[in-house]
């Protein structure tokens, strides 16, 4: 974008820091912003009809959210949550037109990050319908270390608070189950626990579990 895009981008713009565990929106609500991480994680759930809360993607630094015009519906369909403190651009919806007027360039980008956001979803569902649970947190939890994993000396640690709870509504499980496999890995050598901390301690491990070279114990 040019100097003088930008400066009318960000005119335009509102900046909002989001303590933990605050909802930058709520599901259902009418969708009249777009936003952008700029600092932090946030997780996003949703509601389904039985009542049942699943975790359906993790908004990292850089991230476009909220973005309710490219599914074409004026509400949005999940709730982003502060996994950790976080900090939050948004823009009314009518600023999206102009800008990629003269920007088309952001359009594609749009598109294409959409793209890689259907794709990852149509994973996690052939995931859930097909495979055993070790293999489901086992892939969510290798995910999740190529998004926000920090190289320790022990290890990948993944760089947000991340409950045992947070993994069983990514992969459609029960926090019994997935604290059963957590301390089987543990016991392994795979993963070292934490208050809300997991490292990775053996890669190759884990993705030979999420290939099923291994079976849930």
């Amino acid at each position: 974008m040019s100097d003088t895009d930008l400066d009318q981008l960000l005119a335009r713009v509102s900046t909002r820091r989001i303590p933990v565990g605050e909802a930058v929106f709520e599901q259902g609500q009418k969708a009249t912003q777009f936003f952008l991480l700029l600092h932090g994680r946030l997780k996003v759930t949703q509601v389904t009809s039985e009542g049942q809360q699943i975790i359906v993607r993790v908004v990292h630094p850089g991230d476009i959210f909220g973005f309710a015009q490219a599914l074409q519906r004026d509400d949005y369909p999940g709730t982003p949550i502060a996994a950790a403190e976080s900090v939050v651009l948004s823009w009314p919806n009518d600023v999206w037109g102009s800008v990629v007027e003269q920007n088309p360039h952001l359009a594609v980008n749009a598109m294409r990050t959409i793209g890689q956001r259907l794709q990852e979803a149509h994973t996690r569902i052939r995931e859930m319908s097909t495979e055993e649970v070790e293999r489901r947190v086992a892939h969510a939890v290798l995910r999740l270390i190529e998004q926000a994993g920090r190289r320790e000396e022990e290890g990948t640690r993944i760089d947000f608070p991340l409950t045992r709870q947070d993994v069983a509504e990514m992969t459609g499980t029960t926090l019994h189950t997935v604290s059963r496999l957590f301390s089987a890995w543990e016991s392994q050598g795979i993963v070292k626990g934490g208050r809300q901390k997991l490292l990775v301690r053996d890669k190759e491990r884990l993705q030979a579990l999420a290939e099923g070279a291994g079976r849930e114990s």
